[in-house]
């Protein structure tokens, strides 16, 4: 068993040991039930498909995955244990993915169990299921990005509040581009600078999966946020463990 394999099935088991897990579980499927139904509209449209539930994610994520990402390694660092788990036979590297992996599969379990919401739409009528399974895999995507900067985050403070905080506003600037990139193109700007500063943004790449619209860039995208930020973990640990 390879070292991230192991802390991946040591952080994933942690989060069922305790009721913290089950409620957050709870919590994010009421939000979605509510946003889709209520917010979202989802029986008044009469359109078979998700958009409303796939449109609230952007924002529902910005306040659950901060609170999942800010005990990946501001607890370690509180209680000491990062120290006696870099003592291990682990690199850094292995050890950040070994944790984001645990945290993403969490998100995603929580995230299939919205079925649901896929089966009541397939029973009130005809969905394009190809469009439903490329809106779940861009959430999927979108939820491993905010890890990947919440967990990177979490590294640079041992007090969880602090990590959630800094989480949430770093993510809201990547969220907020993609309204801004609309704004831009409202208000006259030219289309090469609204481009730009969407291309930047999460709102535009997610909004095309979950139409259905699965460009290459797109994937790359998130692939990159999730590489260029758990890159930037490792080295926070590192220097830290350094000082």
């Amino acid at each position: 068993m390879t070292p991230t394999l192991a802390i991946f099935k040591r952080e994933l088991g942690g989060y069922f040991a305790t009721p913290v897990a089950y409620v957050f579980i709870v919590i994010f499927l009421v939000l979605t039930g509510v946003s889709s139904f209520i917010f979202g509209g989802l029986f008044e449209r009469n359109q078979a498909d998700l958009l409303p539930f796939f449109g609230f994610h952007p924002i529902l994520y910005l306040f659950l995955i901060p609170a999942i990402s800010m005990r990946l390694w501001a607890e370690e660092r509180k209680t000491g244990t990062v120290e006696l788990l870099m003592t291990l036979p682990v690199t850094t590297l292995q050890a950040v993915l070994g944790k984001f992996l645990a945290a993403w599969a969490f998100t995603g379990i929580a995230l299939v169990l919205t079925f649901p919401t896929w089966i009541t739409v397939n029973y009130l009528g005809s969905p394009d299921n190809g469009v439903i399974v490329a809106g779940y895999l861009g959430s999927f995507l979108m939820a491993g990005s905010y890890l990947a900067i919440g967990s990177a985050i979490s590294a640079l403070t041992r007090n969880q509040v602090i990590a959630f905080v800094l989480a949430f506003v770093v993510c809201g600037i990547f969220v907020l581009l993609g309204y801004l990139s609309s704004l831009l193109n409202y208000v006259g700007l030219s289309a090469e600078v609204a481009d730009i500063v969407g291309y930047f943004g999460f709102q535009n790449r997610f909004n095309a999966l979950s139409k259905g619209v699965v460009y290459v860039r797109d994937l790359v995208y998130f692939a990159s946020i999730m590489v260029c930020w758990l890159l930037a973990n490792a080295l926070i640990l590192d220097l830290k463990k350094s000082r």
